[in-house]
Formats: C-alpha cells, sequence, structure tokens
C-alpha cells in the first residue's frame, strides 16, 4: 500500500480563496492523504468552510487554534501529522493534479529524502505544469549553495510549499515562531539534515498574487526578520563546515539591508528609525564579515561605502549607470 502523505494547510483570512485551494489537494491523483487544514484564528467564515469539509471528505483534519502566525500553524500541523511524508500549501494557492504524485515517485525513484518542483505565479489561472519530467539532484554543499544563486531559481529552493519532505526531518526542526520569512530561517535546517534533494523541472505548484489579505505581509520593520535569519544562517555556517559560502551570504545580508532602506518608504511606520537601523546593521555585517568580504568584488565593496557615505548619492549613481547600460 502506498504510505499515507500528510498536507499541512495554514489558514488565515482567505475565505474568497480557501475552496481552490482544498479542492486541487483533494482532486490529487495520489489518493492516500491526510489533508491538515489549519485554522489559525481566522476571523471570516473559513473555519466554517474548513469544518464542511471535514464532513464531506474523511481525509480532512481540521485543527482550530488561537492565532499563532504561519510558522505556529504550520508547526501545528508537523505535531499532529501521521503521514511518512509531509508537504505544505499556503491556503491561496493551488496545485496541479499530480503534486503529490509525482514528488512521491521522484523521491522514491532517487532515495533523496527531499523533493521539489517549479512554481509559477498565478491570479486564478489554471495550471500548464508543461509536458517534461527531467529532473537534477542537488546533494551536500552542492545543495546549500543553490540558495546563493540566481534570485528565481534560488527562491525555488528556499520557499517550504513546492516540496516534498520525508517526516523524519522534522524530528528535531520547527518554524520559528512569531516570525516572517520562516522558510529562510529553516530549509537551510532541512537541507543539512536530509543531504539530498530531487528537483523536477516542471511547474505544479501555483502561488497566487492576488491575495494582500493573507499571512503574507507587506513592507514594514518585521522584514528585519529576513536579517535575523539570515544572521542565524551564518552562525550555522561556520558550526558545520560551510565556510566557503560566507562571502555570498555576507554580500546577501549587505545587499538586504541596501534594498531594505530604499524600500522603507516615508509611508512606512518607523521608517526613519527602520531606515537607520539598517545602515548600522550594514556597518556591523562589513565588521564581521571582513575576512569573507574582502573577496567580494572591488565594486561591490565601494557600493557599500558610497552608500554608508550617502544613500542618496548611491541611488543616483545607480540609476545613472542602470541607464548608460540600456
Amino acid at each position: 500500500m502506498e504510505p499515507l502523505i500528510s498536507i499541512v494547510v495554514p489558514v488565515y483570512n482567505v475565505e474568497a480563496y480557501l475552496k481552490r485551494c482544498v479542492e486541487s489537494l483533494r482532486a490529487q491523483t495520489y489518493r492516500n492523504l491526510e489533508i491538515i487544514l489549519v485554522d489559525d484564528g481566522s476571523p471570516d467564515n473559513c473555519p466554517a468552510i474548513c469544518d464542511a469539509y471535514r464532513r464531506q471528505d474523511k481525509r480532512i483534519r481540521v485543527l482550530h487554534q488561537k492565532n499563532m502566525g504561519l510558522s505556529g500553524a504550520r508547526n501545528s500541523g508537523i505535531d499532529i501529522a501521521k503521514g511518512s511524508y509531509l508537504a505544505f500549501v499556503d491556503s491561496d494557492d493551488y496545485v496541479a493534479p499530480d503534486f503529490i504524485q509525482s514528488l512521491y515517485e521522484l523521491l522514491r525513484e532517487t532515495g533523496c529524502s527531499i523533493g521539489q518542483c517549479r512554481f509559477t505565479y498565478v491570479q486564478g489561472k489554471p495550471l500548464d505544469a508543461g509536458k517534461g519530467r527531467s529532473f537534477q539532484i542537488f546533494q551536500g554543499e552542492r545543495l546549500m549553495e543553490q540558495l546563493y544563486g540566481p534570485e528565481e531559481e534560488a527562491t525555488f529552493f528556499v520557499v517550504a510549499w513546492n516540496k516534498l519532505y520525508r517526516r523524519e526531518l522534522f524530528e528535531h526542526i520547527r518554524y520559528p515562531l512569531g516570525r516572517i520569512h520562516e522558510d529562510e530561517a529553516t530549509t537551510y535546517r532541512l537541507f543539512h539534515k536530509g543531504g539530498k534533494l530531487a528537483f523536477l523541472d516542471c511547474a505544479l505548484y501555483g502561488y497566487y498574487t492576488g491575495n494582500d489579505g493573507s499571512i503574507t505581509a507587506h513592507f514594514s520593520g518585521k522584514r528585519l526578520q529576513w536579517l535575523e535569519a539570515h544572521e542565524e544562517r551564518i552562525s550555522f555556517f561556520k558550526e558545520n563546515g560551510y565556510e566557503w559560502l560566507l562571502p555570498r551570504a555576507y554580500r546577501k545580508l549587505c545587499d538586504a539591508c541596501v534594498t531594505f532602506y530604499f524600500r522603507c518608504t516615508d509611508e512606512v511606520e518607523n521608517a526613519e528609525q527602520i531606515r537607520k537601523e539598517l545602515k548600522s546593521r550594514l556597518k556591523e555585517y562589513q565588521g564581521q564579515g571582513a575576512g569573507w568580504i574582502r573577496e567580494l568584488p572591488l565594486k561591490t565593496r565601494i557600493g557599500y561605502q558610497l552608500f554608508n557615505l550617502s544613500p542618496v548619492i548611491y541611488a543616483k549613481l545607480l540609476k545613472r549607470m542602470k541607464e548608460s547600460s540600456l
């Protein structure tokens, strides 16, 4: 008999999208599922929708809890999951009918601990997964390196929800409570523990971009928690033999300080204080990672120094450079 696979769905304020998500899970070609709907204190009609689905489909389990955020909802689902494998689907997203079947067969064929597919940004349209089923295997240092590839490709690796995991990977790993960017703080630990990932080269997951009321938030001071996640990642790298990735890790931290600075417009609450904090952190990272930052290109290091002196002049020069390259 095929093993039980648990799908954890955090639910919060997604009344308009929840049915589409759940129906895509009920339609999976892989049938031995438990679909865990974690109502994270949702203020809309989601709790009733979850309960209605529980009565319709015996594979659906519902957990109602006070609001704990996305990490808390995922962790609660992990805690009660009975499956040999785990997957996460956000409640305003949806998946192709063969999402679970394809990733399960991939793990069985390759012996990997984690299988992942591509995702595509959608606005309520049907998924077009394509006909290809080619895959690549990443393991060890090469797997961890994918977190620092080109931005679009790196996103496929870092997010929690386009993957199927062996259940034992979460034996001592949970998502950090009360924080956003929870996948940035967790996925690398799963990579280290699992050691081997198979990447299916087709889009079986639809990431919906049109829901402003979901768990995902716009830019605010909370985005500094991304920096915290990457500080933890750097400490982990130093402790576990990934020092060769530190130049890229520190560059990502420093680049984020600059990017967040300009995204923190005057409309953001406590904008002046946040921008001051970002400038301070950039200098701190330059000091902490001095030995590794020296390995970065000279123009990158000069850019950081110029930003420290004057973000306004930095922005003007960067704009001119982009215009001249067109």
